[in-house]
């Protein structure tokens, strides 16, 4: 078989290309390393800013919506507030809440594109979101699913969704673990207002969603909700976590949030914050109080993610 060698200037070109590929895979790394390294510390960079960004709801009430001015309130905005001063204090200079509103389906987005630098927004913890974000521990607050349905639905447990056209958020993942394994015909839309404008409406036979969020609209508004009910049993009771960028784990920030929370549950001031948004001192929030103010591993700001 006859090999054609190359002349010599074919031989530079090939020469060439080979230094130039070898440039572009050391700017690459380079770049790589350079933006790791840019939120190698995202506390310094809050602290250089004087402004940290926390993802939050507004269509999560009493934890996060709009009042009659249109400005995001709640549970998690009073958190958020009170972690810019918790940092303002460490930094020893004045750190303002600049809060970005996310929804359940870019939340984790918004975080992994740096467009926030930490997440407080109703998120709960599992094991595929600690694959996507950095969730914190301690967490900070729980809640379980269920469904919000007329009282004459039919709906009497988890069986009776079969056949019926049920209301859920986009991004949610017990819309098929709760909704479709049930037989639900999902109706899926992009946040509370639509959903829950929906059920009203009488487009869905019920509302599969946080029970959490369920309590607060019969609480907050029982002439509204007169004729509703939870109608089926609150399953997979799941803590909620505060969500850094998942290369911060390991970093100041980190640290800084979960020393954060476990002074809110040792404090009592989310207890205070449930009764100020009239949820009621709930059980989990009162056993965590007990926990960390006894130093238990569950409060520590060490993560195990083996779980």
């Amino acid at each position: 078989m006859h090999r054609q060698i190359p002349s010599n200037g074919t031989q530079q070109q090939g020469d060439d290309q080979l230094t130039a590929d070898k440039a572009t895979i050391i700017g690459l790394s380079l770049a790589i390393a350079m933006s790791s390294a840019a939120h190698a510390d995202t506390l310094q960079n809050i602290i250089d800013k004087g402004e940290v960004a926390i993802g939050v709801k507004a269509d999560f009430a009493p934890w996060g919506m709009r009042d009659t001015n249109g400005n995001v309130v709640g549970l998690e905005i009073d958190l958020a507030n009170d972690l810019a001063r918790k940092l303002s204090e460490q930094a020893g200079k004045e750190i303002t809440a600049r809060t970005v509103v996310v929804t359940t389906s870019n939340r984790m987005e918004f975080l992994e594109q740096g467009r926030i630098d930490v997440l407080l927004a109703t998120m709960a913890d599992t094991p595929e979101r600690r694959r996507v974000v950095g969730i914190l521990q301690p967490s900070y607050y729980s809640s379980g699913i269920a469904v919000l349905a007329k009282k004459d639905s039919g709906i009497v447990g988890w069986e009776s969704l079969d056949g019926k056209s049920i209301c859920g958020i986009q991004g949610s993942w017990f819309n098929k673990d709760y909704g479709l394994k049930n037989g639900a015909e999902m109706v899926v839309f992009a946040g509370n207002a639509e959903a829950e404008a929906a059920l009203l409406a009488g487009r869905c036979a019920g509302w599969l969603y946080d029970d959490a969020s369920f309590r607060a609209r019969l609480q907050s508004n029982p002439e509204k909700w007169a004729d509703y009910t939870i109608a089926t049993p609150v399953v997979a009771d799941a803590p909620w976590g505060a969500g850094v960028r998942k290369q911060d784990l390991a970093a100041p920030i980190a640290a800084a949030v979960s020393d954060a929370i476990t002074e809110w549950h040792k404090s009592g001031t989310i207890v205070e914050l449930e009764e100020k948004w009239g949820l009621g001192a709930s059980d989990w929030v009162l056993q965590m109080q007990e926990k960390c103010l006894a130093e238990d591993p569950i409060c520590d700001s060490v993560r195990d993610d083996s779980e």
